[in-house]
C-alpha cells in the first residue's frame, strides 16, 4: 500500500514538472505527461481516483483566486485610489508597492467581510454538512456575490454588455444578470469610481504645484525644480489633515 502511494505521488510530481517545462523540451515533456497521466489513471483504479481529481480541482481553483480577487471584489477601486494618492503626492516609490498592495488587500477583506460571512453561512457550512449539493452551494454564493456587485454597478454599464452580447432577456434587477455579463460591467463601474476619487485627490496637490511654480517664476528661479519645493508642502498638508485616515474612511464608506 505504501509503494502504491509513493508511486502515485511521484507520478503526480512528474506530471506537474512536465507541465511547467520550457517549450524547448516539448517532445520529452509530452512523453512524460502522457506517461504520468497513464500512471495516474492506473493508480486511480484502486479507488482513489476521486482524491486525485480533487487535488487538481483545488490547484485550479487556487490559480483562479487572484483573478477573482481583482475582478469581483473591492480590490480594484482600493488599489487604484491608493496609487492615485501616491502619484498626487509625487513621492514616486513611497509608500512601496508592497505596502500599497498589503493595505489594499486588508481593506478588501474588511469591506468584503459581510459578503464572505454570508457565503460561509449560507453555502459553505450547509455543503460541508452535506445538506445541499455543490450546485446549490455555488448558486447561493453567486447570488450573494452578485448582490454586492450589483450595488456598485451602473445600469448603463450593464446595458452596454447586454447589448453587445445581444441578450434580449428582460431582467428584473441587476442581481439577476448573468455573472459573465455583470463582472465586466462591475469592473468598468469600479474604474470610473476610482478615477472620480482620484480626480478629487489630485486637486489640492495640483493647487500647491501651481502656487509654488508661480512663486518661483516671480522670484526668477526658473532653473529650480518646482517639484522639489512643493513636495514638502504636499507632505505637510497631507499629514496636517490626517490624509490616510480620511482616505481610508472615504474608501470604506464608498461601498454601500
Amino acid at each position: 500500500m505504501t509503494t502504491k502511494k509513493q508511486s502515485k505521488i511521484l507520478s503526480g510530481l512528474s506530471l506537474t514538472a512536465c507541465l511547467f517545462r520550457p517549450v524547448s523540451v516539448h517532445a520529452a515533456g509530452l512523453n512524460d505527461v502522457s506517461r504520468g497521466i497513464t500512471d495516474l489513471i492506473n493508480s486511480g483504479q484502486s479507488g482513489n481516483s476521486s482524491q486525485i481529481v480533487n487535488v487538481f480541482v483545488m490547484m485550479t481553483i487556487l490559480s483562479v483566486v487572484p483573478l477573482l480577487l481583482v475582478m469581483m471584489t473591492s480590490f480594484t477601486r482600493i488599489i487604484m485610489v491608493l496609487s492615485f494618492t501616491r502619484s498626487a503626492l509625487g513621492t514616486q516609490q513611497n509608500p512601496p508597492n508592497q505596502v500599497l498592495l498589503g493595505l489594499a488587500l486588508f481593506l478588501t477583506l474588511f469591506t468584503m467581510k459581510p459578503v464572505y460571512t454570508d457565503i460561509y453561512k449560507e453555502a459553505i457550512q450547509p455543503y460541508s454538512r452535506q445538506e445541499i449539493t455543490e450546485k446549490q452551494a455555488f448558486n447561493r454564493s453567486e447570488v450573494r456575490l452578485k448582490e454586492f456587485m450589483g450595488k456598485e454597478t451602473r445600469k448603463k454599464d450593464v446595458k452596454l454588455f447586454l447589448d453587445v452580447s445581444k441578450d434580449k432577456h428582460r431582467y428584473k434587477n441587476v442581481e439577476s444578470v448573468p455573472l459573465t455579463t455583470l463582472t465586466p460591467a462591475f469592473i468598468i463601474s469600479e474604474l470610473r469610481t476610482a478615477f472620480s476619487i482620484g480626480f478629487l485627490i489630485f486637486i489640492p496637490f495640483l493647487i500647491i504645484d501651481m502656487v509654488v511654480s508661480s512663486v518661483l517664476m516671480a522670484m526668477g528661479m526658473i532653473m529650480l525644480s518646482p517639484v522639489m519645493i512643493s513636495l514638502p508642502f504636499k507632505l505637510l498638508l497631507f499629514v496636517m489633515v490626517d490624509g490616510w485616515y480620511l482616505l481610508v474612511e472615504s474608501l470604506v464608506h464608498s461601498f454601500s
